[in-house]
């Protein structure tokens, strides 16, 4: 039983959104934030290391929960396919890192702990 009302819950990490939490979507994402104009489908590809197949399942899946947005044109005749982190998008990132935050300050506190009381730890 929870020590107060506070306790219930605790570590359910809630903000945690299953979307952004996949590893490959995590590093889209990440790579889109810091890249504020957009970048062309082959440098994503490259700076996140998938393939064609698996970065457009994963662009589809993000640009469906409106976390990105795809714009496909020619330019010198070429196909160009740019994809950028939505307004929307970058909100709910940073709200994930947040809670992300979180977690490593919970896990860090409690190793700090186990640390300070070997009887806790195990030893």
């Amino acid at each position: 039983m929870p020590k107060n009302e506070t306790d219930s819950g605790r570590f359910s990490y809630e903000g945690l959104d299953r979307v952004i939490h996949e590893k490959a979507r995590l590093g889209l994402l990440t790579s889109l934030v810091a890249h504020p104009k957009g970048l062309p489908f082959a440098e994503l590809k490259r700076l996140c290391g998938l393939t064609d197949g698996n970065l457009s399942r994963h662009l589809q899946v993000l640009q469906e929960d409106g976390l990105v947005s795809i714009d496909k044109r020619f330019e010198a005749g070429r196909p160009l396919t740019t994809c950028r982190i939505t307004t929307s998008g970058r909100k709910r990132f940073l709200d994930y890192l947040k809670v992300l935050e979180s977690v490593v300050r919970d896990a860090e506190a409690g190793c700090a702990a186990a640390i300070a009381s070997p009887r806790l730890s195990g030893a």
